[in-house]
């Protein structure tokens, strides 16, 4: 991303760090945190085949008319621009990595949404660990999720090159999280691993993701609200923005893409974002599709000064929980 794109957006690498006193024994959970959905979208293969996952229509089309899916499927499924390392410049502290192997070649693990990456698994990871070396005071969740075609030895290698990588960054999820906590044990890193079968003591279990499915962003908003009205979970989780788009949608629309969707939708969506208000009761995570196309970033950090002054729900820093 170009240095004048990034200014004008409003870049936020150290945000955390710059939080006011007041807010720095809050529980993670508690304060909003900017995230990319299918945040390694931006480096999809155009020439990849469609995963094994999608539906069998879909497939048998790919296999007919690749010429003419795989573009379309690549309009579609792109919904991030840039590498990690800029995405965490802009604010970004929740990245949605959905995993896969693919059908054929080496043992390497991509990521895939639709069609699968360029980039693997291990090339994406490393960028971001150079990232947080270069930000000691900032924190990253990271949810690793989908796990297209991995066997149990892919999962095995995945957590232990996790493991490895991070070492003592890693925050257990035995613990509540909270930026005075995790600097003074040097944790930068919060990993969501979802799968219920195999699981470790140093992750977290699965995240839970809010999202309407659906392409308009009026009953997008609806669907939170809803939600909301419900009562929160307990510790993380996401309020997505993001919208999504159906077979019929994407064939009354033959030439548009995600991008022009998105773009179309982010006003009324940004407006409703910046009415809401972290809290043991309101929001915390919050994702959104190309995120460095808007003050997307700037917005959600800046509603933790609404904290400010109000009393919100602090935790000692020792305090426990059990695994979430």
């Amino acid at each position: 991303m170009e240095d004048k794109q990034r200014e004008q957006l409003g870049g936020n690498p150290d945000w955390m760090s710059r939080l006011p006193e007041e807010l720095l024994d809050v529980p993670l959970w508690n304060l909003a945190l900017p995230g990319s959905h299918d945040s390694m979208s931006f480096s999809l293969d155009v020439s990849s085949p469609v995963v094994r996952s999608e539906s069998c229509f879909l497939r048998l089309t790919d296999r007919l008319f690749p010429c003419c899916t795989r573009p379309c499927v690549y309009r579609w499924a792109t919904t991030q621009l840039s590498v990690l390392s800029d995405q965490c410049d802009l604010g970004v502290r929740f990245l949605d990595l959905r995993i896969a192997r693919k059908p054929a070649g080496s043992s390497k693990l991509f990521f895939a949404h639709g069609i699968y990456t360029l980039i693997t698994v291990k090339e994406a990871l490393d960028e971001l660990a150079g990232w947080l070396d270069a930000h000691p005071k900032e924190i990253v969740i990271i949810a690793c999720s989908h796990f297209e075609s991995l066997s149990d030895e892919d999962h095995a290698h995945l957590m232990e090159f996790i493991l490895l990588l991070f070492r003592g960054k890693l925050c257990p999820p035995q613990e509540t999280p909270t930026l005075r906590s995790c600097w003074s044990k040097g944790q930068q890193v919060i990993v969501s691993y979802d799968d219920q079968e195999l699981q470790h003591p140093g992750l977290w279990n699965r995240i839970p993701y809010w999202y309407a499915n659906s392409p308009d962003p009026k009953k997008v908003i609806t669907y939170l609200e809803g939600q909301q009205r419900q009562g929160r979970p307990d510790g993380f989780y996401v309020t997505g923005l993001n919208l999504t788009e159906t077979m019929f949608y994407v064939f009354l629309h033959p030439f548009q893409s995600m991008r022009m969707l998105t773009l179309n939708s982010l006003s009324l969506l940004l407006q409703w974002a910046g009415e809401q208000q972290p809290g043991p009761e309101g929001v915390n995570i919050m994702c959104c599709d190309f995120v460095s196309m808007s003050e997307f970033c700037s917005l959600v950090v800046e509603l933790n000064y609404k904290l400010v002054g109000r009393g919100c729900r602090k935790l000692p820093a020792s305090s426990k929980i059990s695994a979430s």
